[in-house]
């Protein structure tokens, strides 16, 4: 697919990349609900991107350091994620490896 955007096309708030139509996408919420966000500000990111936030911070880490994309990409493993994730086409989308913060293995 190609990478040159259109002027109204959505990007992801994290990776900026393009969100292209039929892409799995989210809303983000910049404060975690379970933190006093609910009804607050969200951004449109690609649903790998949405998976990798929620697998790098817990729901705490976030509400103390992810109130803007910005904030966000300069956390340490999701700097290098969004370094990687650049690299690849605007319709990537694969399984977050790992568990997720706070899932109990069974």
């Amino acid at each position: 697919m190609s990478e040159e955007r259109e002027p109204d096309q959505p990007v992801c708030a994290l990776c900026e990349r393009p969100v292209l139509p039929g892409t799995p996408q989210s809303l983000h919420h910049l404060v975690p609900k379970l933190r006093g966000g609910k009804g607050g500000p969200t951004v449109l990111v690609h649903q790998v991107c949405h998976n990798e936030i929620h697998a790098s911070a817990s729901e705490a880490e976030l509400a103390r350091l992810g109130n803007t994309p910005e904030k966000l990409r300069a956390h340490p493993r999701l700097g290098k994620f969004v370094a990687w994730v650049r690299k690849r086409p605007a319709d990537f989308h694969s399984k977050t490896p790992g568990t997720r913060r706070g899932w109990k293995r069974r």
